[in-house]
Parts: structure tokens; sequence; C-alpha cells
């Protein structure tokens, strides 16, 4: 995780955000599959596998940016 700048505020604040969603979405997976394993078989629930996927994603994306940003150039706050 990065220490945020002026700079990259927004997006260590986008990043925080999106763990802090996949965590609940992960957390959410292991409550079902704990009701579930009690009442039966586990049926995945397809929209909450894509969402946790696009998470992911948007995760990397951000992580992606957060390095490039790092990578090039002070240019003055733009």
């Amino acid at each position: 995780m990065s220490v945020p700048t002026a700079g990259n505020g927004r997006l260590h604040d986008l990043e925080e955000t999106v763990r802090t969603e996949l965590t609940m979405a992960e957390l959410g997976d292991q409550t079902a599959e704990t009701a579930d394993g009690l009442a039966g078989e586990q049926v995945p629930d397809p929209d909450a596998e894509r969402y946790e996927a696009r998470l992911r994603s948007l995760l990397g994306a951000v992580e992606a940016a957060e390095q490039a940003r790092r990578l090039r150039p002070d240019t003055g706050g733009q």
C-alpha cells in the first residue's frame, strides 16, 4: 500500500474503498458458505462472483495507476 501525497490522495482513497468493498464481498461469501453448508449443498451466487471479480480488476487498475504515478517525474500537480 502506498502513502498518500497531494498528487495521489484520490487514488489512495479509491484503493481503500475498493479494498473495503472486496473484504466485505469476501466475508459475504464466507457467511453464505457457512449458512449453505448447514442447509445442504452450496450454490454459488454468480452475481456475487462477478462483483468480486470486478473489484479485483479495479483494485489492480488502481495499483497500476499508483505505480505509474510513482515512476513518472513530478509534473507540478498535473
